[in-house]
C-alpha cells in the first residue's frame, strides 16, 4: 500500500490575490503559479514547495458561501501563534475560539472575507 500526502486543496474565493496575500503573510508561503483557469476564471496556487491551496474565482463567484457546506475549516500549523493572530487582525479579520489542548496545540479560528473558516494551530 502506498502512503499519500495532501498535495493541494482547491478553494473558490471572490478575490484570490487578497486571500493569497493573507496566506503568504500568515504562513510564510509563496505564490507557486497563477493564471487563467476554467470557466473564464483565474487561479493562484499559494503554498510551500510540496503542498498548496489553489485559490479559484470566476465572474459567477459571489462569495455567498455557507459555513460547513461542505467544508468545515482549513487547518494551518504555524510556529508563532501570537504573530499569526496579529497578521489576521491586521488583515481586518476577527480571531475567535482560542483554546489550548493537552498535550497538544494552542489554537484559534477566523473567518476570511468569503466566510471560509481557518483554524490556526501551534504545537510550540
Amino acid at each position: 500500500m502506498s502512503i499519500a500526502k495532501l498535495e493541494h486543496v482547491n478553494l473558490t474565493v471572490t478575490n484570490p490575490a487578497r486571500t493569497a496575500a493573507l496566506l503568504t503573510d500568515l504562513c510564510g508561503w509563496h505564490i507557486r503559479w497563477e493564471g487563467p483557469s476554467m470557466n473564464n476564471g483565474r487561479t493562484i496556487h499559494v503554498g510551500s514547495d510540496t503542498a498548496y491551496l489553489a485559490l479559484y474565482t470566476n465572474d459567477e463567484v459571489t462569495g455567498e458561501f455557507s459555513k460547513g457546506q461542505p467544508l468545515s475549516h482549513v487547518g494551518l500549523q504555524v510556529d508563532d501563534l501570537a504573530a499569526a493572530e496579529k497578521t489576521v487582525l491586521e488583515a481586518g479579520l476577527t480571531p475567535f475560539s482560542h483554546g489550548t489542548y493537552e498535550p497538544g496545540p494552542s489554537t484559534f479560528y477566523f473567518l476570511d472575507w468569503d466566510g471560509i473558516e481557518f483554524e490556526v494551530v501551534s504545537y510550540e
